[in-house]
């Protein structure tokens, strides 16, 4: 996750066996998710370490990524690229793609980042600060929820029932935004490497979205998701649309009906770039001070606080929104 940005000036989840509704009325339909699964999945990418870019753990992730993606019925892919980072040097960026196709024309994007911060700037013991961040909820809760919806929609595909064409990204570079050691000059626009790239790109793509969702930090057992500045700017009938789900589902405590300041994430270059109107389901809390968990971009952001209860919660939001006609 990155840092909150103040940029006003900017205008603006047992392994169940199918995503089945439970009736043919859009407005009734729940879709099957399995936090069990979801849980599974944050885990195993935990297990390979830190996945800073670059490093023995991020290359072999990345391709147990691609595999899991294909496994599951999508064309997966690995775009690389580079990006100017925070120092002004290039910095090399490998995006993981996946598209699955489904009954509709234009895909849904679902997106997260992958990758892990390679410093825990919030730790209270300084040389612990050098240290990578495990990146158990910043990063890895999103992808763990969304490859538990591309599994869950290709049952049900087999099954002959409908789902959206789906397009997955999972960011890299996300969290490679300026230390909080560093003493030279800050650059602006050094969060979201990778979906700034993948921004860019998208243009020449052929593949099209009619809208987008970024999941970000979604296992925390205490987790809020408020309405978020320029998800409401740019895609307010989306964010109206998941939230109307997630309470009809019962998940109102964690989808709060609360607008909340800007956020400088992926989302904001995929609506700004790409052009294509993105939500951003991301735990924040205005009264912290960061915003965030006591223990974001610390060394305790590990599996100790992944939720079930919460990665259901996104999940099957998530999956009842998209697979609604």
């Amino acid at each position: 996750m990155t840092i909150l940005r103040a940029l006003y000036y900017i205008a603006l989840p047992l392994v169940l066996l199918s995503c089945q509704a439970k009736t043919k009325t859009p407005s009734e339909v729940r879709c099957a998710f399995s936090a069990d699964s979801a849980y599974a999945y944050v885990a195993h990418q935990v297990a390979y370490g830190a996945r800073t870019p670059g490093s023995d753990a991020h290359i072999a992730c990345g391709d147990w990524l691609i595999g899991e993606l294909a496994r599951h019925g999508a064309q997966a892919k690995s775009e690389y690229g580079t990006m100017t980072n925070y120092a002004g040097e290039a910095q090399e960026i490998r995006n993981v793609v996946a598209y699955f196709e489904g009954h509709t024309s234009q895909a849904i994007l679902l997106c997260a980042h992958w990758d892990c911060r390679p410093w825990c700037d919030e730790e209270e013991i300084y040389e612990k600060r050098f240290q990578p961040v495990m990146g158990a909820n910043d990063g890895a809760s999103g992808v763990g929820v969304i490859l538990e919806i591309v599994r869950q929609l290709n049952m049900r595909r087999a099954n002959g029932e409908f789902v959206p064409s789906v397009l997955v990204a999972f960011f890299d570079c996300e969290d490679m935004g300026t230390p909080n050691h560093y003493t030279g000059k800050d650059r602006e626009h050094t969060w979201c490497l990778g979906s700034q790239l993948w921004a860019k790109d998208y243009q020449q793509s052929s593949i099209k979205c009619q809208y987008g969702v970024l999941l970000d930090m979604v296992g925390d057992p205490s987790a809020t998701f408020p309405r978020e500045y320029f998800s409401v700017g740019y895609a307010a009938n989306y964010v109206e649309l998941i939230w109307r789900t997630a309470i009809r589902l019962g998940y109102g405590r964690y989808f709060v009906n609360q607008n909340v300041s800007p956020i400088l994430d992926d989302h904001y270059y995929v609506n700004s770039i790409a052009g294509i109107p993105c939500v951003d389901i991301i735990d924040y809390k205005p009264d912290t001070g960061t915003g965030f968990a006591h223990w974001w971009h610390t060394q305790q952001d590990d599996m100790r606080n992944i939720n079930k209860q919460t990665l259901q919660a996104v999940g099957e939001t998530v999956l009842t929104t998209i697979c609604s006609k």
